[in-house]
């Protein structure tokens, strides 16, 4: 890391804090050459590997996007929204893969929108497990209501 203010290579952790989410740390520094203090703030980078074979860095707001064009019409929230796309960063962060495929990203969205909301599910889930047929749409929908007898969502 080098220092803003002597652009001098080295510098030492005076200070460490985890955020609030949790999904980067804050870092007091101080400079080994001039003495001043700067802060740093690193997260780990989480890459998506689309289908043309682009990397680009994980974004929630896309997965946001993404929920929402399947929500559109539902009594969703945006607050609501938003902790779908935390679990979805979460649940993909926890493989421990810095690169996931766009599809994987997709897939993790599915068990929170579920929960969420069965229409915007069934929607999301249409896509993204690449429904044929209405036998598949009939398959998924006799599973959201064997779970919901069974009290399983």
């Amino acid at each position: 890391m080098h220092c803003p203010f002597c652009r001098n290579p080295d510098s030492r952790v005076v200070d460490s804090r985890t955020s609030d989410d949790g999904l980067s740390i804050r870092r007091r520094r101080q400079c080994t050459l001039c003495g001043r203090r700067f802060s740093t703030l690193e997260t780990a980078s989480l890459q998506v590997v689309k289908r043309s074979g682009v990397l680009e860095p994980f974004s929630r707001d896309k997965v946001i996007e993404g929920v929402r064009k399947a929500c559109q019409g539902r009594p969703v929230t945006d607050a609501e929204l938003a902790q779908v796309a935390q679990a979805t960063e979460e649940a993909i962060r926890a493989t421990g893969a810095s690169q996931v495929q766009a599809n994987e990203v997709g897939l993790a969205v599915l068990p929170p929108l579920r929960t969420l909301d069965e229409v915007a599910y069934l929607r999301f889930a249409s896509v993204y497990q690449g429904f044929d047929s209405l036998e598949d749409f009939e398959r998924v929908i006799g599973d959201l209501r064997a779970d919901r007898e069974t009290g399983d969502v």
